[in-house]
């Protein structure tokens, strides 16, 4: 191989699909990270996609062991990670086996050649060398000994074999940001300042980085190297954003909105977990967080918080929902706000922890004893969860009620551009506390902890200790008005019935479903909810690039839903409904508005591809 005078060729491209894979605990969640973080600071439209085993350190070289982060970044506006990569770089054997049969013809593979051995192969199942034997005749690959490379970058280093090959990432980060133009200050230093207490690593590091990008701007292989332009967006502040961080983001804004200090309680649960670890970082917003030894005391907490004056928060997963059911009823019955945020992941029970489901719906909706009504909010992207965590909180607060807010895996872990928005488009969330007693008549003097504002049947919020206001909490059916326990027939429909329709009225105060049918001709529309947003957006585009016409419609509120879902859905002849899960909001529709609608579903652990979804819509299209 000659590095002398290589000429290099620059090719201007409107997007591309890179996918990172290897072993588990071999940084390629950090490295592209990394890499989207440049790509966010350059300017581009991105969105990611990391997929990660549920073993903290799963078996070296086996697939079920594999990590990967996809990232697609664009000179215009996109909606998803990409269904398929333009470029995967696989790490070792089980990194090709597992993500080759998402590669496309004719796309680029990056191939660490290290640990191609008689052993490695067998070991996920190849009987060949697949690098020698043909497989990969249909790809244009490089196959390149990146271990060693970087085991030479760092040969003058005090480092021993096993630490210098753990940068190996590092070397190929480089070399990605080098076909693709990307920044490189801000990685070098992050490698400086997450390595500040460990010098030699850094620096290792940081070597191991440049020689990678050296080792493109050099060598033959790699004689072309891309442009992806800066998308245009609109005029604003932005940074790259996960769901995780936007969501804990929208509570704390919140709570400075309201005025109320937030308490989270929760018990770590992945995907959930990093909720917890961000709002721990702002104590100085009058955050408290307390990690609690399960999901019962977690809640137990947060219920408690809210009756003593907090806008409190839990957070979980489906499996640690089912353990908070009976405090959320109990939340029903004492009508106080409370926000839980559900990150659905696979299941049922443990099931699938690391990766993405919308199966939880039907539990949000009725997953506790007795009637009792929750609202729910869903997110449809990682930088919506800010507003959705917004939206959430409103309800709660607005209408004393526990509030749903369903995010899930993929974009709870997936991240965006995030216009970070001005002051004066935040709602004001401000609260009132009951602070006087408020009967009349016969009540005069006295305070009725049930009595409810006409408007949103919302009962009055007294903060412990105020004089005069003293009232009873408990799980016992509570006496209209008087809040005294009361067994009587009679009250119980009726305080059954007006929690039903408290949060029923909330339709009054959410906007109304917007349809997306550019012609105006659609015959078929597709509603979603939830992270099937990007997928569904992608396809309709695809759709519409065809000549066919097609409408689409995403549910933020599922719980009530938008008081116009009804003539929305009467307006086409056929309604799909995209879930990742077995049909869930399907069976609700079909239920409350008895509309045939046609139900595609998945519950692989993964989200939607958008060319997927795009033809099956035009088999319905064609077919009506």
């Amino acid at each position: 191989m000659s590095n002398a005078n290589v000429e290099q060729v620059a090719s201007s491209v409107s997007s591309v699909v890179i996918r990172i894979a290897g072993d588990s605990g071999d940084g390629m969640q950090l490295t592209g990270d990394r890499f989207t973080q440049e790509t966010a600071v350059f300017g581009n439209d991105l969105a990611t996609f990391p997929n990660f085993p549920a073993e903290i350190r799963a078996p070296q070289g086996t697939l079920a062991g594999v990590s990967s982060f996809q990232v697609h970044f664009a000179d215009h506006d996109i909606l998803t990670p990409g269904d398929r990569p333009d470029v995967l770089v696989a790490m070792n054997p089980a990194a090709l086996k597992a993500n080759l049969a998402d590669v496309p013809k004719g796309a680029t593979l990056i191939v660490d050649t290290r640990d191609f051995t008689t052993r490695a192969l067998a070991r996920v199942g190849w009987s060949s060398n697949p690098l020698e034997d043909g497989t990969l005749d249909d790809y244009q690959v490089h196959a390149v000994d990146l271990t060693q490379l970087t085991l030479d970058a760092l040969a003058g280093t005090e480092l021993s074999r096993k630490d210098a090959g753990r940068s190996k990432n590092m070397f190929a980060l480089g070399l990605l940001s080098w076909m693709y133009s990307r920044p490189v200050e801000g990685t070098l230093e992050f490698v400086r300042t997450k390595f500040a207490s460990k010098p030699d690593i850094a620096e290792a590091n940081v070597a191991a980085f440049k020689a990678g990008w050296n080792f493109g701007e050099t060598t033959e292989a790699f004689g072309v190297a891309y442009e992806v332009k800066p998308a245009a967006v609109p005029a604003g502040t932005y940074r790259n954003i996960n769901g995780n961080t936007a969501l804990a983001y929208g509570l704390v804004t919140a709570s400075q909105r309201s005025g109320l200090p937030l308490f989270l309680g929760a018990y770590p649960i992945t995907p959930a977990s990093d909720i917890l670890h961000e709002l721990s970082k702002h104590k100085r917003f009058g955050v408290r967080t307390f990690q609690a030894e399960d999901e019962i005391a977690g809640i137990g907490a947060a219920l408690g918080a809210s009756f003593g004056g907090a806008l409190a928060v839990t957070t979980s997963s489906g499996p640690g929902i089912a353990l908070k059911g009976e405090t959320i009823g109990l939340a029903v019955s004492l009508e106080l706000p409370l926000v839980i945020c559900d990150i659905q992941r696979g299941g049922p029970s443990t099931g699938l922890p690391t990766k993405t489901e919308q199966s939880d719906l039907l539990q949000a909706m009725f997953g506790r004893n007795g009637e009792a009504p929750v609202p729910i909010v869903a997110p449809n992207s990682p930088g919506d969860c800010f507003d959705a965590a917004l939206e959430a909180c409103r309800i709660a607060l607005t209408y004393r009620t526990p509030v749903f807010l369903l995010s899930d895996g993929y974009i709870a872990n997936g991240s965006e551009p995030w216009a970070v928005p001005s002051l004066d488009d935040l709602p004001d969330l401000h609260v009132e506390f009951q602070t006087e007693p408020n009967g009349t008549g016969d009540d005069e003097g006295t305070y009725l902890p049930y009595l409810r504002d006409p408007e949103t049947l919302a009962r009055p919020w007294a903060v412990p200790g105020t004089a005069g206001l003293e009232h009873r909490i408990g799980g016992i059916e509570k006496a209209d008005r008087t809040g005294n326990i009361s067994y009587d027939p009679d009250n119980h429909d009726f305080m059954v019935r007006t929690r039903q329709a408290k949060v029923d009225g909330i339709a009054d105060s959410i906007p109304q479903l917007e349809v997306e049918d550019p012609t105006g001709d659609a015959r078929v529309l597709v509603l979603g909810w939830g992270s099937t947003y990007g997928p569904i957006g992608a396809a309709c585009r695809q759709v519409r690039q065809t000549g066919a016409s097609v409408a689409q419609a995403h549910l933020r509120h599922l719980n009530p839903f938008p008081s116009n879902l009804g003539d929305v859905l009467a307006a086409y002849d056929r309604v799909v409904i995209p879930e990742m899960n077995l049909g869930q909001l399907a069976t609700l529709v079909r239920a409350k508005y008895l509309v045939d609608a046609l139900s595609i579903t998945q519950v692989r652990g993964l989200p939607f591809k958008a060319d997927e979804l795009a033809e099956m819509l035009l088999g319905v299209i064609n077919h009506d």
